[in-house]
This record gives structure tokens, sequence and C-alpha cells, in this order.
């Protein structure tokens, strides 16, 4: 493909091998037609004749591989710095940019066709609720008879396609590939995970959103190597609304007005309260043996019963959003009934059928706020006993800990300390910094350090009417220990469990 096509979107000019702007129109004009065969951020991938984007990282620059990518081959560069690479580079094409990865987001789409134009695409942000909302508008449109990709957290999907995830939002090469592969398979609409990081470093540019989605907002992901504050944490959130031709937002949360400001597209609003588009109205809890949810009545744009079969509030702001989204694609109040009751996502809110006489579910929750989130969610269902099961990753801030333990020993009638990820950290010191947390409340707690027997206590000692959660770990299949990640899912550590039962009573 010629350069002229890969840039045709972008501000840029051309710079020689000193880093001097290209003056002369022959010479300019003469770049714009060279053949580019591959292209790449990573210089362990540079073959011959291909576009290199020189990324400023948090812990590389590309910059510094610059010469050693037209040593090994590369054709053009990307840069958003002036570079004196010397005669080495006298026959590369190097073209300056303000920010190389907007323009690696702009370029990866014209490299692979524009994939995104084939399909609509729909974006999903927010603190919270954003890997729940994608796979209920999964299993809903697909219910419709919608082909529908799905990119997120856990993993990307579409067809017989399951590919685990690195990040919530792919960087833009990468996502730009999933485009094509997808549509080239007959994908007709992507639902997909926006992280504020992804519109921060630009992944998500390229293309238009057919459709932005917001959640909520609450402080989260403020620190080193992610946001300096809140304040550019919600102004990166809001960056999806200048990016869409349709936004679709949680108006009952106190942000959206603020991350929807400046946006450039047309907006519609659901929630609980009067004022929204889509309502959700006359809200009952549902208890189960051993299940949970809540069934409520659609308001406004539609009108219908609703039930899901998951707990809380929020997962009826889940279950709106959703539903407001499919409305877009004709889908009809039997489908996104149906749907709602079947969509189960890995790790959110999963609950896993051991006992009529109490319930179990795994759950993400991982830091504070989401452990009282839910903690106070499950509250509403009075249960007999609150157990709350969980441990802290190692490596990690020691203030997390002391929160988790207080949260649980604050809202849970008993918490089992147990280890998730230690990673480079002893299992004992991460538990003695979660009863540090616990013991300021008073709450009830035991300790059990091996994760499995964790689990078995906790479904042995299980009463009547009590729910338990097992917190932190959700959807993750492994247990980080020392650098090595050893097969770990909680779903066949409790078939483990209830074999080895079922054993010993036959015996």
């Amino acid at each position: 493909m010629k350069i002229s096509e890969l840039i045709s979107k972008l501000d840029y000019h051309f710079n020689d091998e000193h880093g001097q702007a290209v003056t002369d129109p022959d010479r300019a004009r003469a770049l714009l037609d060279v053949e580019i065969q591959d292209i790449t951020n990573d210089s362990r991938k540079i073959r011959q004749d291909s576009l290199f984007f020189c990324i400023a990282g948090a812990q590389f620059d590309g910059h510094d591989f610059a010469l050693q990518a037209v040593e090994q081959g590369a054709k053009a560069l990307v840069v958003e710095k002036d570079l004196d690479l010397g005669e080495a580079a006298r026959d590369a094409v190097i073209i300056r940019v303000y920010d190389s990865r907007y323009a690696m987001a702009f370029i990866s789409a014209a490299w692979f066709g524009n994939p995104a134009s084939r399909m609509k695409i729909i974006g999903v942000t927010g603190t919270k609720g954003k890997t729940t909302t994608t796979y209920m508008v999964r299993s809903i449109l697909q219910s419709a008879g919608f082909n529908v990709g799905l990119i997120g957290t856990i993993e990307t999907l579409y067809g017989d396609v399951r590919i685990p995830s690195a990040n919530t939002t792919p960087e833009s090469l990468t996502l730009q590939k999933i485009f094509k592969d997808m549509a080239d398979a007959g994908v007709e609409a992507v639902v997909m995970e926006v992280s504020s990081q992804a519109l921060m470093l630009h992944r998500t540019q390229g293309f238009i959103f057919d459709y932005g989605i917001f959640t909520n907002l609450s402080p989260d992901h403020v620190g080193p190597g992610e946001h300096k504050d809140f304040e550019d944490y919600k102004n990166c959130k809001g960056l999806l609304f200048k990016q869409c031709r349709v936004g679709i937002v949680n108006g009952d949360d106190k942000y959206t007005d603020e991350v929807l400001e400046g946006h450039t597209c047309s907006v519609e609003r659901f929630g609980l309260g009067a004022g929204n588009d889509l309502r959700a109205e006359d809200l009952a809890l549902i208890h189960k043996p051993g299940e949970l949810g809540v069934s409520f009545r659609v308001s406004g744009l539609m009108d219908f019963a609703a039930e899901v079969t998951t707990p809380g509030r929020f997962s009826v702001y889940n279950a709106l959003c959703a539903i407001a989204i499919c409305r877009h694609f004709g889908v009809t109040t039997e489908n996104i009934r149906k749907a709602l009751l079947e969509v189960k996502v890995r790790g959110r809110i999963e609950m896993i059928p051991v006992s009529d006489e109490f319930t179990l579910m795994i759950d993400y929750a991982h830091n504070a706020m989401a452990l009282e989130s839910l903690l106070t969610t499950l509250r509403e269902y009075n249960p007999n006993r609150l157990v709350s099961v969980f441990g802290c990753g190692g490596n990690r801030a020691k203030s997390r800990r002391f929160e988790m333990g207080e949260v649980s020993g604050r809202l849970a009638d008993l918490t089992v300390i147990t280890s998730d990820n230690p990673r480079f950290e002893e299992p004992l010191d991460i538990i003695a910094d979660i009863r540090t947390g616990i013991s300021r409340t008073g709450g009830r707690f035991i300790e059990i350090p091996d994760r499995k027997e964790a689990i078995a206590w906790s479904i042995h000692n299980g009463q009547p009417g009590d729910i338990i959660i097992l917190a932190g770990k959700g959807h993750e299949d492994y247990q980080e220990i020392k650098g090595v990640k050893y097969p770990m899912d909680e779903r066949d550590l409790i078939r483990d469990i209830l074999a080895e039962d079922a054993a010993k009573a036959g015996q």
C-alpha cells in the first residue's frame, strides 16, 4: 500500500534523515508513492519495507529504536520527535506527526481497509458495568439473529473464535486487525469495552462509533501510569462522545453532564429517574434457591416487564443500558426478555449452583469500592449470613488490603481471608495486612491461606439462607506466585470439591 493512502487523513510533514522538514515538493511527492509491505509498533517484528511506529511508552521509547528499525529493513518511520539518524536513514521515509499513537490508529485503519465501516460499532465506557453490559448486548442481539462480535476485559469473541484479552481495549493496530477479521467473518455488529486509558492513548481513533455508551463514573484508575487526577479520568471518558453518532448515557449519574460536555452526538438517557428517555420502574428483588435477581417494568421509549438473574440496582442499570442499545437494532421485547434471563458473564456476579439451601457466587470485586458495592447490594436480600471470601494481590498498594479488610469486616457477617495472586510477596504477609483492616471493625473472620481449602470450608459450612461470595478472582483462571501463573479456576476448584465430597460419601 502506498504511503499516500496510509496518511491521507493525517496532519504531517516529511523529515529528512537529520530531522529537518522536507521542503522540496518533488521529493515529497516521491515519498508519497513509496510502497509499504507491513506496519508494526514492535521493533522485533520489523521486516523488509515495513513502516515502524515510534511510540513513546511508559517503559520504552520507540524513537530509541528508530535507527535500528531502518537497519532491519523498515522503509518508513512515524515519529513525533525530530530525530537526527544520519546517513544510514537517507532512504527512509520519515513521517513527522504530532502524536504517533494517534497517527497509528488512522494508519492502522487504512491498512486494514477501514473495516469498522462494514459493521455497527458500539463502544461502552464507564467505571463499572462495562463488561456485563457488553455481554448483555451480545446476548440480546444474537437472540434476535445478528452476528455479533465482542471485545472486552475478559476476551474477544466472534463466531467460534475466542481470544483471551491482555487489555480491556486493544492497541489500535491490534484492534483494527480484529475488526477486519470480524468483518471478513460476517460480523454485523461489534460491542466493545472502551477504557479511559484507550481513549487517552487514542486506541479507538481512526473510525466513528455508531453508539457511544456511558454507564457510570466514580473515582478509579488515578495514579502513576494511569490518570493524574479524577478530572483527567472524567475528561478522557468524555472523549467517546466526540467520536460517536449516538450517545446513550446513564441519566441518573451525577457526572453525566460533565462527561457529555462538548459532545458532538445526539443523546438518549436511561435510568430510574423520571426525566430519562428509557426508565425502569417497580423494582422487586427476586430470591430463589441458589439465585438472586430483580424484576422491573421498562417504560418510556419501550414498555414491557423484564427480569434479570443477577442482584441489585446496578444489574437493572446494566439491563436498561443494553435495552436502550438494542432498541436501535429493532429487537423485539420477546427477544430482549428471553436474552436477559439467559445471559451469563464469567466472573461477574456469577452464580454457581452447589446447594438449594444457600447461594454461592463468584465476582471480580478486587478493590474496596467494588467490594463495598457488591456486599451492600447483597445485604438487600436479607441473607441469614453474608460470607465474604477474598484475598489481595501482592506487589500492590498495601492500602488496598486495609480498605478491603475494613469493608468486609463492616459489611459481611463472616470473612474468610485467603490468598489471591501473591506474586512476589508472602501470602501470610498479605493476609496479615487484610487482618489489620478487619480488626478495626470488630468483624468476625477466619484465615485459610489455601484458596481451595477456603472455598471448601465455606461450602461445607454454608447455612440455610447464606449468601457466599468468592471475591477478587472473577474470570481469572490462574494464580500468580513468584512470577509463575499456575492454572487455578475457581469453577474447577468447586467442581473438584463437590466431586471429592461425592466420592467420600460413596465410600
